[in-house]
């Protein structure tokens, strides 16, 4: 083989493992990462001060007994819905694989063989003469294709011919290297890479719905476990206040027999018990259905017993939260939600969308060459190593192919400016809701902390008219329909007290997960925790 020759074949594979690796042409999006924010709220989350830390996976048996740290945990790494969930990103990366396949190299072998009977006609020129013709063919390429456009072929073949007009067998190898380069369609690497790259940021984006999920599943795990412990405590009060309707029934019933009281007096104290009696199979009924739906959350088996008992362990005082300025929880969410992040990653996909169909509208000029070498002779050797002899073949040209109307390609490019513009303009009303979202749920913080000191005198008012009324009813100056309303209110109070308590927790919660810090202020981790940003120019 010449020097030349084998010197081109060596410069091929040498460029082949080089671009055969995933190096194509990738836009740096980390480069358009900003830093994690800092989130600066101050947050003493509840805990019970006797509470252990309890692990919760090893019993399987047995009461359920967590805290909110507990259950945070145990949802995350348990719930059914998030593991589900957790399996999108990687399910969406192996569409980038299936599309940097085509940038693959290709290895194409192929053998044949053939026998030809027939007649021909004879050297004189004057008859036929009949022939057996056998022929093997065998033949061996290379194909890679780069972003730039770029199809390298490499390719070795050899025949084997063996006819019986001939007492000699004739044998041709040859080895050629083609270069073919796109000059318009399909030149623009940044339009070659589009399919891939989308599909790298579709794996970005499922990252951030991931992000945004897991946060909807941790709101939920700490509401649930504040409306447990809600109807817990429901469960208390109505217990109590049913014991004291039905010691005041009793105490009637005692003094209506001493004729210290008027027997018309009674049935508001039955009322009172009835009532008593009706709130607590409400409230018993309330506490079985949250407790199934936490227990469905935590998922603390993997076959949940439904009929298991939880018992929480909090502080019942309210956390101390100072909360930033407005603004800044807005421009906080403004950088870190997931579903904003999202839709800006959708506008890179768009800005790809345009530059593919764009290019796709120009006609296909491509050039190409193509170098070869043979030998020939009898054997298959021989063959080989005249190949260093004057046979060669070099082929170049231009192939030119255009649609003059071209409606598919320029259907397709308009649809991309209309979808990138689109998405500008969602992005734009979503910024706006984003703002909506983060500062009513601001407002609702600010409302439920002022319910619970409301709410609190109150229930010591009512408490004190309860006490006064019983008072008077006792020494006959009172009587017992009034007494009722009295324990009525205070009871009302009693569970307006906690509900405004698990409300102010709640709303925390949701003013986190509305601005996108939920996860980073739980000490939680997550893909999609880094802000997007987009480029200036639409």
């Amino acid at each position: 083989m010449p020097a030349t020759m084998k010197k081109t074949v060596i410069i091929f594979f040498a460029a082949l493992l080089l671009c055969s690796c995933e190096s194509e042409y990738t836009p740096n999006y980390s480069a358009n990462i900003e830093p994690s924010p800092k989130v600066t709220t101050t947050e003493q989350q509840p805990e019970s001060s006797s509470a252990r830390p309890v692990d919760v996976n090893n019993a399987a048996e047995g009461p359920l007994t967590i805290g909110i740290h507990e259950a945070i945990l145990l949802a995350m790494e348990n719930n059914q819905s998030l593991i589900v969930e957790r399996m999108n990103p990687e399910i969406q990366q192996t569409f980038e694989q299936e599309e940097l396949a085509i940038f693959d190299p290709i290895i194409s072998p192929e053998v044949s063989s053939r026998r030809t009977i027939g007649d021909r006609l004879s050297r004189a020129g004057f008859s036929t003469e009949s022939q057996i013709v056998d022929t093997i063919t065998g033949s061996i390429s290379l194909d890679k294709l780069f972003p730039s456009g770029t199809a390298l072929n490499l390719e070795g073949s050899t025949s084997y011919t063996d006819s019986s007009l001939y007492s000699d067998t004739f044998t041709a190898n040859r080895i050629g290297f083609s270069v073919t380069q796109a000059l318009l369609r399909g030149m623009d690497v940044r339009a070659n890479m589009a399919r891939v790259n989308q599909a790298r940021l579709d794996t970005l984006i499922s990252e951030y719905e991931l992000r945004g999920f897991t946060e909807t599943v941790l709101e939920q795990v700490e509401s649930r476990f504040w409306d447990y412990a809600l109807a817990q405590r429901q469960i208390d009060i109505y217990t109590d206040s049913l014991n004291l309707a039905e010691k005041q029934m009793t105490e009637a019933e005692e003094r209506i027999k001493i004729g210290d009281l008027a027997e018309t007096e009674l049935a508001a104290a039955q009322a009172e018990v009835a009532l008593g009696r009706e709130n607590l199979i409400n409230a018993r009924s309330t506490l079985a259905k949250e407790r199934l739906d936490l227990l469905r959350l935590l998922n603390p088996s993997g076959n949940i017993d439904w009929d298991r008992e939880v018992i929480l362990q909090y502080d019942t005082s309210p956390p101390d939260v100072r909360l930033d300025d407005v603004e800044q929880h807005v421009q906080l969410a403004l950088r870190i939600r997931p579903d904003l992040n999202q839709a800006r990653l959708e506008i890179k996909r768009g800005d790809l969308e345009v530059v593919r169909t764009k290019n796709g509208m120009l006609p296909r000029l491509d050039t190409f060459i193509s170098l070869g070498k043979s030998g020939y002779a009898d054997t298959f050797n021989r063959a080989l190593s005249n190949m260093d002899e004057g046979s060669y073949d070099v082929t170049w040209g231009l192939v030119f192919e255009d649609a003059p109307i071209n409606r598919s390609a320029r259907a397709g490019y308009t649809r991309a400016i209309a979808g990138k513009k689109q998405l500008h303009m969602a992005l734009e009303n979503m910024t706006q809701l984003v703002q909506v979202d983060v500062r009513s749920a601001y407002i609702e913080v600010s409302r439920t902390q002022e319910q619970i000191s409301a709410t609190t005198a109150t229930r010591k008012f009512q408490e004190e008219k309860l006490r006064a009324e019983t008072e008077k009813f006792r020494v006959g100056k009172s009587t017992s329909l009034l007494v009722g309303q009295a324990q009525r209110d205070f009871v009302a109070s009693q569970i307006a007290e906690i509900q405004a308590v698990a409300n102010y927790l709640k709303s925390l919660v949701a003013l986190y997960r509305l601005e996108g810090s939920l996860l980073q202020r739980r000490g939680l981790a997550a893909p999609g925790a880094e802000p997007v940003t987009l480029n200036n120019s639409h």
